[in-house]
């Protein structure tokens, strides 16, 4: 385990008196490797603490360029960056932002052909996607591979956190059963106001540091839904679906994908 450098006990210092984390907390976010699928709205705000956080690594996987209709909301990216691919802009400016944090850019898409061998190399799995079929194709190989899933998700003016797989509680497909025609139909444009994803993005990178530090209790079983317009919180009961966790089922999934 890399313990923490005296500069790095002077960046953080904020953290070390803090009785629910301290050295021993920051010490953990310094050895825990971080993947976060998806550098758009959700995923600024959760690179951009994670790093000012003190990760140890963050991966960051994202195939897009950046567009002139990212620039309302995902926060990382100016004018100047358009048509540059976001995995390289982001983690250019985190490394700026703090020489101490490890950050890997994966300029790929997760697919069931390299979800399984990417996020076997990370300890905390962020879902920072838009879309159905990327939920459940992280949510899958992180049960395969035995790791946690911090989601969030954003619609309009509201967005939603949760974590999932975590210390034998529910997965994303306990919240969400999978059905075919959810995932066949094309993805509509939808609106999304400006600051939901940093709101919503925040909270998830919240999620992720109470996981690996252990302070404060998780949103595991549980969905925090938030919504901007009257500023009001709502929380969800997950029921735990014992059929979602067979693996074998699910590496069935897998190779039947690859065959696609």
């Amino acid at each position: 385990m890399t313990v923490l450098s005296d500069p790095e006990k002077l960046r953080y210092h904020r953290h070390l008196i803090l009785k629910e984390i301290g050295e021993a907390g920051q010490t953990l976010i310094r050895n825990t490797k971080f993947l976060v699928v998806g550098a758009g709205g959700l995923g600024c705000p959760v690179i951009q603490y994670l790093t000012a956080a003190g990760a140890g690594v963050i991966g960051i996987i994202d195939h897009d360029e950046i567009e002139i209709s990212n620039l309302q909301r995902q926060v990382f990216y100016g004018f100047n960056d358009i048509g540059k691919l976001k995995s390289i802009v982001a983690s250019t400016r985190m490394k700026r932002l703090n020489s101490f944090v490890d950050l890997i850019m994966i300029n790929r898409r997760l697919t069931a052909q390299n979800a399984l061998e990417i996020i076997a190399e990370y300890d905390v799995i962020l879902d920072c996607t838009d879309n159905l079929e990327s939920r459940y194709l992280i949510n899958d190989a992180c049960i395969i591979q035995d790791k946690p899933m911090v989601h969030a998700a954003v619609h309009e003016y509201q967005g939603q956190v949760s974590v999932f797989n975590y210390r034998n509680g529910p997965s994303y497909r306990c919240l969400h059963p999978e059905t075919v025609p959810a995932i066949k139909v094309p993805r509509p444009v939808l609106g999304i106001y400006s600051v939901i994803p940093g709101i919503i993005g925040l909270m998830q990178a919240n999620e992720a540091l109470k996981l690996v530090t252990g302070a404060g209790e998780l949103l595991s079983g549980k969905l925090l839904i938030y919504n901007a317009l009257n500023t009001q919180f709502l929380f969800i009961d997950i029921e735990k679906n014992p059929d979602n966790f067979n693996r074998e089922n699910l590496m069935t999934r897998f190779k039947e994908a690859k065959t696609l």
